[in-house]
């Protein structure tokens, strides 16, 4: 027996992961949206939606009177949240209201002492779980801010303490980033949580993030369900997480995941929830905060345990206790998982990017692959919400085997109209430090110091991607110069079987000789023959291509009739320009575009609201 209708109160790919095992479970759902979602895909995943304002999260899935009334309209027995300030304020006026509708989640009292960072911290301590030594007041001004910055000893981590997602979280090195740092903390944090109340904790140089996750009952019972690796981030927000960890050994593991049940019921914690803590180089591991909620990470989680644990949490709001002793949590295989942005991964590891997903196709195909996403070919992601497309998750019976699917999983996912993190996503994870399992929260900063800057091809990958952007070139002519089947023109000249091109990539120019030879093209480059093979088929999204007995999986974004072509290899787009013999020497006598003067333009980096102008018109500059 469990809730006949259940009220799905988010957006994106977590609604959606809910209404799956709804469905599953054989109960119906409501979706709530903005106006802007009302095409969503977990609108139409719903049994019913309803709309609860304008686009702002504050206005509409953070609206909770809007909220309480679709509860009541669409009588839903159930509701699940995932904003931990709307799950406690919607816990607060159940109390007052609706008593008969249940919360698929812990209690207020876990929400909120697990919430707020502060009070967490405290109640970490007296549950016996290592904590990291720090402040634990609430700072009230940046004057006090630098006194206790001064006395913990830089650096130092400025957080808010209602906060999540690496929002409102700076470091500090001395007394100057300790004020700047609290000034914009406490702005972040008020306009994220509507609370901009911080804590100043010791930054620990160079850790792992290395969380547990949890699930406890009604009934006193909780297991911890092994950990997941999640160090590889940027500005303190994950991008690829696995599970297990590489540099956990099982005492280690136990240690973690006994003091994460004994934190859960101190709590009288009742659901699935994470606890994280930050491990040193020597295995030493320090309480970092508590989620209660569904982590994005969950999936690498199930992989390797077999549960639903959307579904635990379903059993466990309606009262069952849990169907699982600890004996019986195993670790099968291996899971990674890479959070697909919308982001430019050459501006700052990542800054957002907006647009229409004009083309979008998932690696299904792809064996032992996961996707959650809640977009589709011809969604919008806008300026509002998040800008993930999808968790892509792969596994294996190893840890190799898991990453080499990811690879061709990341090289067979089509997304275009929007510009996303793939290339870097691909070089995480085939990164000699990552697949040895050296990682820690700096990784990305310590790897590439001067910033992303895409996949550095060596010279067989070069001559690689000349010949089968040669071939492409190539099988483009020959398609046409056909006309359903027949040619075109019958006085066309007899086949030719070479051509002597010209393919200029990044400064280098290279002359390209390709000779046909039926379905493949023999390619010399360098003064080397490569021998290229495919169907050949233009109208795909994907192109798989085999040179010299290695196959390859390229995307042609873009291709022009002055030889412009854009070809994803490896992960990176490349930007080649593929003319004849002739046409490349004619080319000198072609006028250069100047390029555009933007000395007099101040152009934002990303898109976004301005919160402020700090001139006016007759101050000096």
């Amino acid at each position: 027996q469990t809730f006949e209708k259940l009220l799905v109160a988010n957006r994106g790919e977590i609604a959606c992961r809910v209404i799956k095992t709804c469905k599953k479970m054989g109960i119906k759902t409501v979706a709530i949206h903005s106006d802007v979602d009302a095409n969503a895909v977990h609108v139409k995943m719903a049994d019913e939606a309803v709309c609860v304002g304008p686009a702002p999260t504050s206005k509409s899935y953070l609206n909770m009177d809007a909220i309480m009334e679709v509860i009541k309209k669409t009588r839903a027995q159930a509701v699940s949240l995932n904003e931990s300030i709307c799950c406690s304020c919607f816990i607060y006026r159940k109390q007052k209201s609706q008593k008969g509708v249940t919360f698929i989640g812990p209690d207020t009292h876990a929400i909120q002492a697990m919430g707020d960072k502060i009070e967490s911290k405290l109640l970490a301590k007296n549950a016996k779980v290592n904590t990291i030594p720090g402040f634990d007041g609430v700072v009230k001004d940046a004057d006090e801010a630098v006194r206790i910055a001064r006395e913990i000893g830089y650096p130092v981590m400025i957080k808010a303490s209602a906060g999540g997602g690496g929002k409102g979280m700076r470091i500090a090195w001395d007394d100057e980033e300790t004020r700047e740092g609290f000034r914009f903390s406490s702005q972040e944090a008020a306009s994220s949580f509507g609370d901009d109340r911080l804590l100043i904790e010791k930054f620990i140089d160079n850790p792992r993030h290395i969380e547990i996750q949890v699930l406890a009952d009604k009934h006193g019972n909780a297991v911890w369900l092994n950990e997941r690796e999640c160090s590889i981030q940027r500005r303190n927000q994950k991008v690829v997480e696995e599970a297990p960890s590489t540099f956990l050994d099982p005492e280690t593991r136990r240690a973690m995941g006994e003091q994460a049940v004994a934190l859960a019921k101190a709590v009288k914690y009742s659901s699935a929830g994470t606890v994280e803590f930050l491990v040193d180089s020597s295995k030493n591991f320090y309480f970092l905060e508590m989620n209660t909620r569904l982590q994005v990470e969950h999936p690498v989680t199930e992989c390797i345990t077999g549960l639903d644990l959307v579904q635990e949490m379903i059993r466990v709001a309606k009262g069952y206790p849990l169907r699982h002793k600890q004996a019986d949590i195993p670790i099968n295989g291996w899971a990674v998982e890479c959070r697909v942005y919308a982001e430019d991964p050459y501006k700052s590891f990542g800054l957002p990017s907006i647009g229409r997903l004009s083309q979008y196709q998932e690696p299904l195909h792809v064996p032992s692959v996961r996707v959650d996403s809640g977009i589709q070919q011809g969604s919008d992601i806008s300026i509002y919400y998040d800008p993930m497309i999808s968790k892509l998750i792969t596994y294996g019976s190893n840890r190799a085997e898991a990453l080499r699917r990811m690879e061709e999983a990341l090289d067979n996912y089509v997304i275009r109209g929007v510009a996303h993190n793939i290339s870097l996503l691909r070089e995480v994870i085939i990164h000699p430090r990552f697949v040895q399992g050296d990682i820690s929260t700096k990784f990305l900063p310590e790897v590439y110091p001067d910033g992303f800057k895409g996949h550095k091809l060596t010279d067989l990958e070069r001559r690689e991607l000349l010949a089968t952007a040669a071939s492409l070139y190539v099988a483009e002519q020959l398609r046409s110069q056909r006309f359903l089947g027949t040619p075109r023109i019958p006085i066309a000249k007899s086949k030719r079987s070479s051509w002597e091109l010209s393919v200029r990539l990044g400064d280098g120019i290279y002359p390209v000789a390709v000779s046909k030879d039926g379905s493949s093209f023999s390619v010399e480059v360098d003064g080397m023959k490569l021998n290229v093979t495919s169907e050949w088929n233009l109208a795909s999204l994907l192109l798989p291509v085999t040179i010299d007995g290695t196959r390859r999986t390229i995307q042609c974004l873009s291709r022009t009739a002055s030889g412009d072509t854009s070809i994803q290899f490896l992960g990176t787009v490349y930007k080649l320009q593929i003319l004849t013999k002739v046409a490349a020497e004619l080319s000198k006598y072609m006028p250069e575009k100047a390029a555009e003067d933007t000395s007099s333009i101040l152009r934002s980096p990303m898109p976004g609201a301005v919160v402020a102008v700090s001139v006016k018109p007759g101050d000096t500059v």
